[in-house]
Formats: structure tokens, C-alpha cells, sequence
């Protein structure tokens, strides 16, 4: 199985990118855009100056609670830079999004109380809600979170996005919110 059957076989069909997005990504991003693979395991993850974007992080059944994810995570924050992820709200039903939640916590990332996100998927034409997960080696404002989700969503999610999926995905602006209020940061 290739990488991109590996996260197409795991992740919903709302939150996948298409194949070619992500190739066209790898090729005409590579400096930002990357992909770490192994046997067990597929990272897909931007890389500025200021920050790292995990776009898809994938640890097949078998290697699971062995410290791949872990050591994946590791390898990102000895850059020394915050760290941000997306990831489906805790479903009661899916033990998976629990188990997700409490990984990514037990390794250091905090909800961005501040960070509303709800995208329309051109694949469903459903509006799906996300939770914005953050690691930061300082203490880094969830306004400033806030503006790189922004740049991750205007330069990777929707790169192209017409060309490549006949349609626009929703502007900027309709999809991420900022709640000054509920920064735990500016309180």
C-alpha cells in the first residue's frame, strides 16, 4: 500500500486532500512541503521560518504504542518551533478520537480555546469542525497560532484548489474565527 492509500484508508473522506493536491503540493511547495514515510508510518507536515503545520500524521495498527508517533513528534519539536494540528473533536462513539485527543496532550499540545474552525469539504459538502492543537517550545499567543492557521489554510489547504477540484473552498475569513475573549494567553 502506498502512502497515499495508507491515509486515504484512515483518515475521512472530508478531511483527505486528493492525491494530486498533495503531489502538487510536494512538487511545486518542496520547500515547505514534506513527507516523511516509513513502513509504519506516513507524516505529511509544512515547515516555514515560524512554524510547523502536521497536515496528516499516520501510525499504522501495528506500530501503534510502540513511541513511533512519539518519536515523530520529537524529531518536529527539536526545531524549536510551535507545532500546529488539526483533529477531529472527541466522539463518544469513535474510541480512536479519544485515544487521538489523549496522545496529542500527553505529548504537550493544548486546545486553541480562541480558534474556532468549520470547513465545507468539497468532497461531501458537509461542514465539519475541527480543533486546532498547538505545541509551543515558548509560550506563544493563540493569536499567533490563529495567523499561521491562516496562512496554512490560504497557502496548502486550498492551493489550487479550483484547478483541482472544480470549485473554490470558503474564504479565509468564513472558516477560521478568532475569539480574543477565550485566549488564555491575553488573559
Amino acid at each position: 500500500m502506498n502512502w497515499y492509500e495508507k491515509l486515504n484508508k484512515y483518515f475521512p473522506i472530508e478531511e483527505m486532500k486528493s492525491k494530486e493536491h498533495m503531489e502538487l503540493l510536494l512538487k511545486e511547495k518542496a520547500d515547505i512541503y514534506h513527507k516523511d514515510e516509513g513502513r509504519n508510518h506516513v507524516m505529511m507536515y509544512v515547515e516555514t521560518d515560524d512554524f510547523v503545520f502536521v497536515d496528516y500524521l499516520f501510525v499504522s495498527k501495528d506500530a501503534r504504542g510502540q513511541g513511533l508517533g512519539k518519536k515523530l513528534l520529537n524529531q518536529l519539536k527539536q526545531k524549536q518551533k510551535p507545532i500546529i494540528l488539526e483533529v477531529e473533536p472527541v466522539d463518544y462513539e469513535d474510541t480512536d478520537t479519544k485515544k487521538r485527543q489523549r496522545f496529542y496532550s500527553r505529548e504537550g499540545f493544548k486546545h486553541a480555546q480562541s480558534i474556532g474552525y468549520r470547513r465545507r469539504s468539497l468532497a461531501t459538502n458537509e461542514v465539519n469542525e475541527l480543533e486546532i492543537l498547538y505545541w509551543s517550545p515558548t509560550d506563544e499567543p493563540e493569536k499567533s497560532i490563529y495567523e499561521k492557521m491562516k496562512h496554512t489554510y490560504e497557502n496548502i489547504h486550498t492551493y489550487k484548489d479550483k484547478e483541482l477540484y472544480g470549485e473554490s473552498y470558503e474564504d479565509v475569513d468564513v472558516v477560521l474565527t478568532y475569539e480574543e475573549d477565550k485566549d488564555q494567553a491575553t488573559v
